[in-house]
């Protein structure tokens, strides 16, 4: 497909390739600093005069302009039929792999909070590691031909992802599963990957994504290929599971005997950071970037891991758009309890 470079190309696309690749080291200075047009065309996304489609899904704001079904669908579901909530994630693929990875991490996945010394540590029932190279893996590889999107379902004991898929000639599933050399079906995308660090060696997706789950002691993943399908499923750990059911079971005894009222429970789990972000938050409604601000902080994983999602789950703060965790209108307030907790010690 032959896609126009003038109407398509997003700038702030471009510039977050342009640093992904400064950082990796994996194209030089001189090439970062041409034209858009002239770095495009060193990615080998040039066919002739024209940019190739895979230009449009890279670069693109709105890739699906171009090529219909180029986003990613993500589901909680009860049962098989029943789902509980979803959502899109749309974008250039670089933005759609952060975004989904984001999501499934923040919304869909419940981690096990425990505390090695001091150091509070979240388990995730899929390990990360394991998850982005599923998702980048996913997004590279599929057949954009097929005009149905990347298919994320998330269920209480397991996560299933499915992705359009066509196979190289010969190939079949062992071939997948051992070591092979690589000839993705994408080989523009690949490379645009590749060359922002994002996936390494090709043709080592597959066996990364094993190597993660094995070294972090999960449950073996399944790969199931079907002509244009390919199915890759995380069975959740089962001490995972009844870590989580039982806190579950804990929580809900708590919610009946207790209306918002500080109890001891909650004190335990306003740790400093906590504490620093509800002062900070007071009376007002403050998005991540004024919070960091105000705290004079920088990192924002870390942000995240020690100050907001501990908030969150302790229920003394609040998202202003629950449904949409990393909305860009997305705002933080104190809740209820939280207000009650900031000024429990004060006259």
């Amino acid at each position: 497909g032959e896609f126009d470079l003038a109407i398509g190309v997003s700038h702030p696309a471009m510039a977050r390739f342009r640093q992904l690749a400064q950082r990796s080291g994996r194209l030089d200075a001189e090439t970062l600093a041409e034209s858009d047009a002239n770095l495009l065309d060193k990615l080998r996304l040039k066919d002739g005069a024209y940019f190739k489609r895979a230009t449009a899904l890279l670069f693109a704001a709105d890739p699906q302009r171009f090529v219909t079904g180029a986003f990613v669908k993500v589901g909680y579901f009860q049962t098989e039929t029943e789902l509980l909530y979803h959502d899109e994630v749309e974008g250039d693929l670089f933005h759609q792999a952060q975004t989904t990875l984001d999501l499934l991490l923040t919304k869909y996945l419940k981690a096990v909070i425990s505390y090695e010394g001091i150091v509070r540590v979240e388990t995730f029932p899929v390990p990360r590691a394991a998850l982005r190279e599923a998702v980048l893996n996913a997004l590279v590889h599929r057949d954009y031909a097929v005009t149905a999107p990347v298919q994320i379902r998330v269920y209480e004991d397991r996560l299933r992802l499915w992705n359009p898929a066509v196979l190289p000639e010969g190939w079949t599933m062992d071939t997948l599963l051992g070591a092979h050399s690589s000839s993705p079906y994408n080989p523009a995308l690949a490379n645009a990957f590749f060359r922002a660090g994002e996936i390494e060696a090709w043709g080592r997706g597959v066996e990364r994504i094993f190597a993660a789950c094995e070294a972090a002691g999960s449950p073996k993943p399944v790969l199931r290929y079907e002509p244009n399908d390919m199915w890759l499923e995380f069975a959740f750990d089962p001490a995972y599971l009844k870590v989580l059911r039982a806190g579950q079971k804990q929580a809900e005894q708590v919610e009946v005997l207790v209306a918002p009222e500080v109890t001891e429970q909650v004190t335990e789990q306003v740790t400093e950071q906590v504490e620093r972000l509800m002062n900070v938050l007071g009376d007002q409604t403050l998005s991540l970037q004024a919070l960091m601000q105000a705290l004079g902080l920088v990192h924002r994983p870390n942000f995240m891991a020690l100050y907001v999602r501990p908030a969150l789950g302790a229920g003394l703060v609040q998202m202003t758009v629950p449904e949409k965790p990393n909305s860009r209108l997305q705002k933080y307030q104190l809740t209820a309890l939280g207000r009650q907790w900031l000024n429990k010690d004060r006259p």
